[in-house]
């Protein structure tokens, strides 16, 4: 598993699996958003306005990677 965290959008972005395949997005509800792949496996997961949700510090020992804008 992969997070990233964009900290202009406030978006962090669990990716499970790495494989390039189709995706279909699925709104949970206002702030998560799943991607379904394959099989209808849930291959990742958007969750918008990330610092109101979770304590973004909490988040490490996991690799944690930080997009900048480029």
């Amino acid at each position: 598993m992969k997070i990233y965290y964009d900290d202009r959008a406030d978006l962090v972005y669990l990716r499970f699996d790495e494989r390039n395949q189709e995706l279909m997005n699925r709104r949970v509800t206002e702030d998560v958003v799943l991607d379904i792949g394959e099989a209808g496996r849930i291959v990742g997961i958007e969750i918008l306005g990330a610092s109101k949700h979770l304590d973004l510090s909490r988040l490490l020992p996991v690799q944690f990677e930080h997009s900048k804008p480029g």
